[in-house]
């Protein structure tokens, strides 16, 4: 049973329900960096890094803080400022410890702390894995999971439409449909590919 539960999550949070084809967050980031694959595969890596991470410190903040306070109507406010403090926390050590690794996602790292779906992650994963004020079981393992394969399901997206647009580069696209015009239609088409995927049933 618990095993089911975890393969669902995986399964629903890259293809059925993936973050940018189902739920359209994250939509700016999407757009922006998708230009080329090497920056596609950069902004993937560190939203997975931070999606996961923001997941974790979330829950135990909610379980542990709000939860035995009784204060859980400043759950969003709370997770954003969490969000946002350990985005410039990673962005401070990145720097210090790597300096060419910052160089290379500086610009992506400011991004993630503005990007909805890392806090859409988050609060999804208190709708799903508490019942009231009380955990399910392996509530914290399956938040884990859900928010590490959300960014798996983000990065998938971005390296789908960067390589569509790198082709696109290459073809003569009509003057009306050059720039986001095409990553608009493309975007929709991508969507509707993967609302294919809600059929699945477990």
């Amino acid at each position: 049973m618990e095993l089911t539960a975890f393969i669902t999550v995986i399964i629903s949070m890259v293809f059925v329900n993936n973050f940018i084809l189902s739920k359209f967050l994250g939509l700016c980031p999407f757009l922006g960096v998708s230009k080329k694959t090497s920056s596609a595969v950069s902004m993937g890596a560190a939203v997975i890094f931070v999606m996961t991470l923001s997941g974790a410190i979330t829950w135990l903040v909610y379980r542990f803080i709000l939860v035995p306070l009784d204060i859980t109507y400043l759950r969003t406010i709370t997770f954003i400022l969490v969000i946002a403090s350990f985005v410039q926390f990673v962005e401070m050590v990145i720097l210090k410890k790597s300096p060419v690794l910052y160089r290379a996602l500086g610009i992506y790292l400011p991004l993630i702390t503005t990007n909805c779906a890392v806090l859409g992650v988050t609060v999804l994963n208190i709708d799903n894995f508490f019942k009231g004020a009380q955990a399910v079981p392996y509530s914290f393992l399956l938040s884990v999971t859900q928010s590490f394969f959300a960014g798996v399901g983000f990065t998938l997206a971005l390296l789908l439409m960067s390589g569509i647009r790198e082709k696109l580069q290459l073809n003569d696209t009509p003057k009306a449909f050059q720039g986001v015009a095409i990553a608009f239609v493309i975007a929709s088409l991508m969507s509707l590919a993967f609302m294919g995927f809600q059929g699945f049933r477990f």
